[in-house]
């Protein structure tokens, strides 16, 4: 009963909150551009307690800012207690990128976003929080080849942005995106720090997962935290994956279809 109150009551209570805020501030901020201000003079703080540019016409900003996703990874994030690189693949605008960083601990991020508009405010909100000094950020998406491709995007939802061949993604506008390996990313991080991986990559999963398990800094990864969406993806290829390298405690963080998994050495 605990996970269905969690994730089938609160978290939707969650998603209602940002939506119903998010479009009274969207409509707010338009409001005062025809008058030639800007709604805040200051970057809103996100329930995270990082500030982020503002966003409010996008979906995902507003979940970052309300607090939708929960606390189980950033709490995670802040817990860690010795020196770490953090490894965000599907970073968006920044949000788990500026949780890692505001831990003391962590010596080094690299940060992954393909789509150009996003990545833009991936960098304003690295430099924002105070991270950009110590954030290497790649405009790129991360797969098994290097190369250009395609990718699906949605108007006022960036966060399901997808180079996945999925059903969600059919009619979508697409864009250009620069595609790296994985032997692009071990050249910027550190050579001796445990590494933290968090992968969102709507549907692309498995590929990743499999690529940053290709690394030369793989036996140093301790923690793969990956989105679920058994819709397109196959939670039990990339659980045989992760167990196949080392992962013995596995958590999930959700019910139904989509959820959320902590993979943990």
């Amino acid at each position: 009963m605990g996970a269905i109150y969690e994730f089938g009551v609160r978290r939707n209570a969650r998603v209602i909150n940002a939506r119903l805020r998010g479009t009274a501030n969207a409509a707010l901020a338009r409001t005062w551009r025809l008058f030639g201000r800007q709604f805040h003079k200051r970057p809103p703080i996100s329930a995270y307690g990082v500030p982020m540019v503002a966003n409010y016409s996008d979906k995902t900003f507003r979940y970052c800012l309300y607090g939708t996703y929960g606390k189980y990874l950033s709490d995670y994030l802040d817990a860690l207690d010795q020196p770490f690189a953090f490894l965000d693949i599907g970073a968006n605008q920044g949000l788990y990128s500026l949780v890692a960083a505001r831990n003391p601990q962590c010596r080094r991020i690299v940060a992954v976003e393909p789509v150009a508009p996003t990545f833009a405010l991936l960098e304003a909100n690295l430099l924002l929080g105070g991270a950009s000094t110590r954030t290497a950020a790649v405009n790129a998406a991360l797969s098994d080849r290097c190369g250009e491709v395609a990718i699906a995007v949605k108007p006022n939802h960036s966060g399901v942005a997808s180079i996945a061949a999925h059903a969600a993604r059919r009619g979508r506008p697409t864009q250009a995106i620069r595609l790296v390996d994985i032997a692009a990313l071990d050249a910027l991080l550190p050579p001796a720090l445990p590494i933290y991986a968090k992968v969102d990559v709507e549907g692309h999963e498995a590929v990743v997962i499999a690529e940053l398990l290709r690394s030369k800094h793989a036996g140093r990864i301790k923690a793969v935290f990956h989105e679920m969406d058994e819709r397109w993806a196959d939670a039990g290829e990339i659980r045989a994956l992760l167990e196949g390298a080392g992962f013995t405690r596995f958590r999930k963080f959700g019910i139904r279809r989509h959820y959320d998994v902590l993979a943990e050495r």
